[in-house]
């Protein structure tokens, strides 16, 4: 059985060092977006129209960062999913406390094209 673990990260400046622990921890591909909440925009106010359907390069640089990271990837065991949760918690903080972010995973009876790491015959991967 294989598992999506999604991971939104609520402090942006904690992506980086999560992706870091994630890979010690043996992850070999995760997925990254920018995303946002509704709860996070509304306390911004921005509404639906306050986003331009084109960005300058002002709009840009005078924003304040709203978004989140959600990260997420495909692993092979239940070990590997708790091996997960606890490499982002210790970056990131306990999931039950405010303003760390939220995990949750999915089954996955099937996966295509996940390619596995091939090994050399010195058993090295490739």
């Amino acid at each position: 059985m294989a598992y999506l673990v999604v991971l939104v990260i609520d402090n942006v400046d904690h992506c980086p060092n999560v992706l870091d622990a994630w890979e010690e921890a043996g992850v070999t591909g995760v997925t990254i977006l920018e995303s946002s909440g509704i709860g996070r925009a509304r306390r911004a106010g921005l509404r639906r129209d306050d986003y331009p359907l084109m960005l300058s390069l002002h709009d840009i640089l005078q924003s304040k960062e709203r978004h989140h990271r959600t990260v997420f990837s495909v692993v092979d065991t239940e070990e590997q999913v708790q091996t997960l949760a606890k490499a982002a918690e210790s970056v990131m903080g306990d999931f039950d406390q405010p303003h760390t972010g939220m995990m949750f995973v999915v089954e996955l009876h099937q996966v295509f094209g996940l390619k596995k790491p091939a090994l050399r015959q010195d058993g090295d991967i490739e």
